[in-house]
């Protein structure tokens, strides 16, 4: 493995953007979608040849590429570390990008800003691929924030909707509220270790692990504790975990495939590296991991629940990408991090492939995006519908497909776990079960059967180009297989030094695993398969069977539903508090500070004081002679009444 074969990687995909951002009206429509696949496809090979020399090999990488900055005794330098854990996450990000690069052809080809978007799209794969090919915090941090910043641009692509610029300010806003404590969990590493490089930090976390420090008076925290948990906030923004989860939904205002490329493989994924990579630090500190644990829970429970209620196609998928982040969070909190690699692995492809899907669905009904304005359309659309009912299975857990395998390994690590907050996790995760096949299948049946309520001007739909639906079947193969390789990366220690469990906490090994088909036939034993099959026949009964019980069910539960209508209050909170505290923060800095004390009392007080002064001064001075006698005769007499007396 060289230096110039991972340069390529990285580099590649930035070329590419870089002559369809600059070049993209010289050179044309065509061009600009080629350079960049071209440069997208290079890093998606390539990354396929450095899995198989990471895996077949045995090789790794840790060097840096040049030295950036020389502070004293600190270098930061720009560096790559390559091992198992970045290969996986090279190949997905790289695949899922060349999935939505090719989808982009049909979906954007009447877009003004074609060029545009893929030159963005591949800055987006660029910046992710330096997050996770970083072998220190300063390029982490790099990647960490061009990831949002390409969001940004990619959210807000549609600059002239007001809804867009709305969501892509309120995804950088909550992102940065994460980044700041991204950064002082970055500042704390840096202070008590004095070095930024990974492995020089992780050879330090057991002489960290013993020392304290005091955030409030004669108050003591572990110093683990808290850097854990200030770089997990980052995380929190990135992966959108609640409370930093409000941008996510919002997100939907950008165009489709980055909906799917935002959801599968990049920035929410961002936050589940970073702790996973982490692991030699979270490994000493349950406090950390608990909270991990806890926050993970409530995201995977309470943002299902909102699902239920969506009716746009786009923000349902939303949705269980909140609740799938917050399993992944959870498999981390009880330091399963190769199960939570695992999932993030297999739901990158299926949840690529359901926004996709989604897409292809706006697109034969003139983008609308109203499940209640949809139904019949199987009919019309049947590669859209296969590959849906295949990704909607694998989300759900449904037995031989990828997310049945990650999903179940992640609920037996929770069973196994014995931290705080474990009890309240298995719980959610297996309620979650039951809320992601509900909300799964509702949307499935809403859009593509019962009676069509589509309106089709004129025109009844159909399929979408092959363009659209190759990449549809080409990422409906690893959602089916993916799921089976579960034995090597979760089981048989495949992730190796990249992640590090003690053995207290190893909770995979605690799990009884007897082979591919011990585990499915598990499987279909225990409760989850269970309660996914409740799910589905749930969804049936009230949207096929039944359609007028929603409706009642709705009216019955009024106040139920207006709380999960008002996402639990998050948005209305932070625009009363946040917002309008920000807004009346600065209503009062403007008035009180600039206007009543810099203006009024520091200027035109100024001004004012002079002018009286003058004033004062100008009758002292009047020219005339009796004037001055008077005031003689007056001090005269003050002076003699001062000595007499």
């Amino acid at each position: 493995m060289t230096q110039s074969l991972l340069l390529t990687i990285v580099l590649a995909p930035l070329l590419g953007s870089i002559i369809a951002g600059l070049f993209g009206r010289k050179i044309g429509r065509n061009w600009s979608h080629r350079v960049a696949i071209a440069g997208v496809s290079i890093a998606f090979f390539l990354s396929l040849w450095v899995l198989k020399l990471v895996v077949m090999d045995g090789a790794s990488y840790n060097q840096a590429v040049y030295q950036w900055l020389q502070v004293g005794s600190l270098s930061i330098e720009v560096g790559f570390m390559v091992d198992s854990l970045t290969a996986v996450m090279m190949t997905v990000v790289t695949f899922v990008s060349l999935m939505v690069h090719i989808y982009t052809i049909g979906y954007m080809h009447d877009d003004d800003g074609y060029s545009r978007f893929f030159s963005y799209i591949s800055l987006f794969t660029f910046s992710m691929l330096m997050l996770v090919m970083a072998n220190n915090f300063m390029q982490l941090f790099f990647g960490w924030e061009a990831v949002g910043v390409v969001s940004y641009l990619l959210i807000g692509f549609w600059y002239k909707k007001p809804t867009a610029i709305y969501a892509n300010l309120k995804a950088f806003l909550v992102n940065r509220v994460g980044d700041f404590g991204f950064l002082l969990g970055i500042a704390a590493v840096l202070m008590y270790s004095g070095s930024l490089d990974y492995l020089e930090v992780f050879n330090q976390a057991p002489v960290m692990a013993g020392q304290t420090i005091s955030i409030f008076d004669n108050h003591t925290w572990s110093l683990m504790t808290v850097i854990g948990i200030l770089l997990f906030i980052g995380a929190m923004g990135k992966s959108a975990q609640v409370p930093l989860h409000v941008w996510l939904p919002d997100s939907m205002e950008g165009p489709t495939p980055i909906s799917a490329l935002i959801h599968a493989a990049t920035m929410v994924t961002a936050g589940i590296f970073m702790v996973a990579r982490m692991s030699p630090l979270y490994e000493y500190s349950e406090t950390a991991l608990s909270f991990i644990l806890v926050i993970g829970a409530i995201t995977a429970l309470f943002m299902g629940f909102l699902g239920l209620i969506q009716n746009d196609i786009k923000r349902v998928i939303a949705y269980s990408t909140l609740s799938q982040l917050g399993y992944m969070t959870v498999a981390l909190g009880v330091s399963a991090y190769s199960a939570a690699i695992f999932h993030l692995f297999t739901h990158a492809f299926f949840k690529a492939l359901l926004f996709l899907a989604a897409g292809s669905v706006i697109l034969a009904l003139h983008h609308q995006q109203d499940i209640r304005q949809m139904g019949g359309l199987k009919k019309y659309l049947p590669i859209t519908y296969w590959t849906s009912l295949i990704g909607t299975l694998a989300l759900i857990g449904f037995p031989g497909l990828a997310g049945f395998f990650s999903k179940d390994a992640i609920i037996m690590a929770v069973h196994e776990s014995t931290i705080a907050g474990s009890s309240f996790a298995l719980w959610a995760v297996m309620i979650g079960v039951f809320v992601t096949s509900l909300y799964s299948f509702r949307l499935l049946f809403l859009v593509f059967h019962g009676k069509e309520r589509f309106d089709a001007h004129g025109h009844p739909p159909h399929e979408s180009p092959k363009v659209v639906t190759w990449p549809l079947v080409l990422l409906a193969v690893p959602s089916v297989l993916s799921g089976y390789l579960i034995g090597s990366l979760v089981y048989d220690k495949f992730f190796g030094d990249a992640i590090t469990v003690m053995p207290q906490h190893d909770v995979l090994a605690a799990a009884d695993y007897h082979g591919l088909a011990g585990f499915i036939l598990h499987g279909l034993m225990t409760a989850p398969f269970w309660l996914a099959m409740a799910g589905l026949v749930t969804a049936w009964y009230l949207y096929l069977k039944r359609p007028d019980l929603p409706a009642r069910i709705q009216q019955r539960l009024m106040w139920l539903w207006r709380i999960l209508d008002n996402k639990y209050g998050f948005d209305t909170f932070n625009e009363k508090v946040f917002a309008g505290g920000s807004r009346g923060l600065g209503w009062l800095f403007s008035r009180v500070g600039d206007r009543l004390l810099i203006d009024g009392l520091v200027v035109n007080g100024a001004a004012r004081t002079v002018g009286l002064i003058s004033r004062v001064g100008r009758k002292m001075q009047t020219g005339y002679l009796y004037h001055y006698a008077f005031v003689m005769i007056i001090g005269v007499w003050l002076l003699l009444t001062w000595f007499v007396v």
